[in-house]
């Protein structure tokens, strides 16, 4: 276990972000279980906090099994795990109506959490993406895309704890990369945390109320 909670997992990470306090960044955490530790790292950088809403793409009937990721910040981009898919016999019509789902999901938590509200202008910022973990990467990567794809100046992926064949895989993905432990053998993100209860809506909409847009 290397982090009491969630909490405790973003103040380790805001540490070694100190560097990044003077560069105007915004931190887009990844909902639900990035929040709590976006907003740690958010407070400790005063920057702005905002959502990249991304969803796991399952393999029907086996719905842990990633075959993909899709995100929507702005700007949609799906990732694909075409072994996956392969080894589980999904066709593409399949394929597209467990994304379509997924993407129905991601703008149903939109409103939930934001309302209105749109998603903060990075262009030309530091975006500091954060999640609680990584396990297959999958849905960070399609996240990481559609940050990307808005213009940032640059890209900063941070993250408690994830597989180290995981972080190899992203850093093309990022012009820096945190991971505060890479543990061999990773068996689940939870495993590394004494407190990981599921983040619900209601703390996700608290901890938003804290950092708005107009603190950018």
């Amino acid at each position: 276990m290397a982090f009491a909670d969630r909490r405790q997992a973003g103040q380790e990470l805001a540490t070694a972000l100190a560097g990044y306090r003077d560069r105007r960044p915004v931190v887009l955490a990844l909902p639900r279980g990035g929040v709590p530790v976006a907003a740690e790292v958010a407070a400790a950088l005063h920057a702005p906090l905002d959502l990249i809403l991304v969803r796991k793409i399952g393999v029907p009937g086996h719905h842990e099994l990633a075959m993909g990721a899709v995100s929507d910040g702005g700007q949609t981009a799906v990732v694909r795990n075409e072994d996956i898919i392969s080894l589980a016999g999904v066709d593409e019509a399949e394929f597209n109506a467990t994304r379509d789902r997924e993407l129905a999901e991601i703008e149903r938590r939109r409103r939930c959490y934001l309302g209105d509200r749109p998603p903060i202008d990075i262009t030309g910022r530091l975006a500091i993406v954060v999640d609680d973990g990584i396990a297959t990467g999958a849905t960070t990567r399609a996240a990481l895309r559609a940050v990307r794809a808005r213009g940032p100046d640059k890209v900063v992926l941070a993250v408690p704890v994830a597989p180290a064949e995981a972080v190899a895989a992203l850093r093309a993905e990022v012009d820096d990369l945190i991971c505060l432990e890479m543990p061999e053998p990773f068996y689940a993100i939870g495993v590394h945390y004494g407190d990981f209860t599921q983040v619900g809506d209601d703390e996700v909409r608290r901890l938003l109320v804290g950092h708005s847009p107009a603190k950018s």
